[in-house]
């Protein structure tokens, strides 16, 4: 053997996916999705941070584009977690509802 030959990843059985089932996702109704408002890293500008959603990234990216139609304003998705630009908490709180999430605020 050359030096170096160990490869965990090398043979084509050891990069092939497993074929058992999907992973399931928890459904909507019993995700627990938080709204919040925060300023925390923002630069002291207020922002409502939506969390807790476990979907897909396209499935996120459609919600996002859903809410910020909504409240009527910019916002991002970092890492699972939806940011809206301002207080929208209580828009964001009912189109959850119509998406079939159910929702709590949290914070103050």
């Amino acid at each position: 053997m050359a030096k170096g030959g160990w490869q965990e990843f090398s043979r084509p059985e050891s990069l092939a996916r497993s074929s058992g089932p999907a992973p399931e996702s928890t459904p909507k109704a019993q995700q627990r999705v938080r709204v919040q408002r925060t300023k925390a890293g923002k630069g002291g500008k207020l922002v409502t941070a939506i969390s807790g959603l476990e979907a897909p990234e396209a499935e996120l990216k459609a919600l996002l584009k859903t809410l910020k139609a909504r409240a009527g304003t910019g916002g991002t998705l970092k890492d699972g977690l939806i940011e809206l630009q301002g207080d929208q908490v209580a828009p964001a709180l009912e189109a959850l509802e119509q998406a079939g999430y159910r929702p709590k605020q949290a914070g103050g």
